[in-house]
């Protein structure tokens, strides 16, 4: 005997509606077993501190210009994703928001990336005062290693300076078993090091660039090329400290990119390791 049109059709819809249930649950497995803060209930992250996550990554980006070819939001993106990847290979480790917000320069007149629409900047105390009550907060909960990981240069020594004030008021309560580390290997691990390389495989330091040339675009072009228009490789090529670059992109490349990401990586699940396995020897 054939299905009636009818009884058919409520099969089909019943199908689908068993489809849409999984698909759902899947949806909802996926955002319960994610590192990063955002995707968790309060109930779920509970539970992880009780089963033993202890370390929360704070990740800082930046809204700034990077020439015509790279967009703003670089530094967001870019930090966010490797945050990410970096408590995947250390376990029992979350990855809080990123700061978009950072200091820039002065606003009024304006100056360094301030120059160029759409960069966003904020004073120094005000950037100091949402490391530190992001860390309170954290800790407050219960994840005892806070680490600032910094995707931009300018405001490194701002994260070891809340770093030092924070571990120097924890000292004091004996209550409080968190410390706070600004992992500066962060950035420096694509600096110098990244550079040789790329020196090493024919590039120039006028090509490598400080900012937006071809070792900044290689690595946004790893982690998202979406945000790199390669049809304006040449226009940043040309652009100059006055059209916001410091170095040429044109022959920059995911692959080269990659080379400098995976040390940055390493290097940042190394460092953390080698400083929590310190903290928790220290006596409290």
């Amino acid at each position: 005997m054939r299905p009636t049109p009818l009884i058919h059709g409520k099969m089909l819809a019943l199908l689908g509606i068993g489809l849409l249930s999984l698909s759902a649950g899947s949806a909802i497995a996926a955002a319960s077993s994610s590192v990063y803060l955002e995707d968790l209930t309060t109930s779920e992250l509970q539970s992880r501190i009780k089963a033993g996550t202890t370390t929360a990554l704070v990740p800082i980006g930046g809204t700034e210009q990077s020439g015509p070819h790279i967009a703003l939001g670089k530094h967001n993106v870019r930090v966010h994703d490797l945050a990410g990847k970096i408590a995947q290979a250390l376990g029992n480790t979350v990855v809080a928001p990123v700061m978009a917000y950072v200091p820039e320069g002065s606003i009024t007149p304006p100056s360094g990336h301030m120059r160029l629409a759409g960069t966003l900047s904020i004073d120094d105390s005000t950037f100091e005062a949402l490391l530190n009550a992001s860390a309170k907060s954290l800790c407050q909960h219960g994840l005892t290693s806070i680490v600032f990981l910094g995707d931009h240069g300018g405001y490194q020594k701002n994260m070891v300076k809340v770093a030092a004030q924070l571990n120097q008021s924890w000292s004091k309560q004996p209550a409080k078993a968190c410390r706070a580390h600004a992992l500066t290997e962060y950035y420096e691990s694509v600096q110098a090091p990244y550079v040789a390389e790329l020196k090493r495989r024919g590039y120039s330091n006028a090509e490598i660039g400080l900012h937006a040339g071809l070792a900044d675009t290689s690595l946004m072009l790893a982690v998202d090329p979406g945000l790199v228009r390669t049809e304006q490789l040449q226009a940043g090529a040309k652009a100059g400290y006055a059209g916001g670059v410091q170095g040429d992109p044109s022959r920059a490349t995911a692959a080269l990119g990659q080379i400098g990401i995976t040390h940055q990586i390493d290097a940042s699940v190394a460092a953390i390791r080698a400083i929590t396995q310190h903290s928790s020897s220290q006596p409290r």
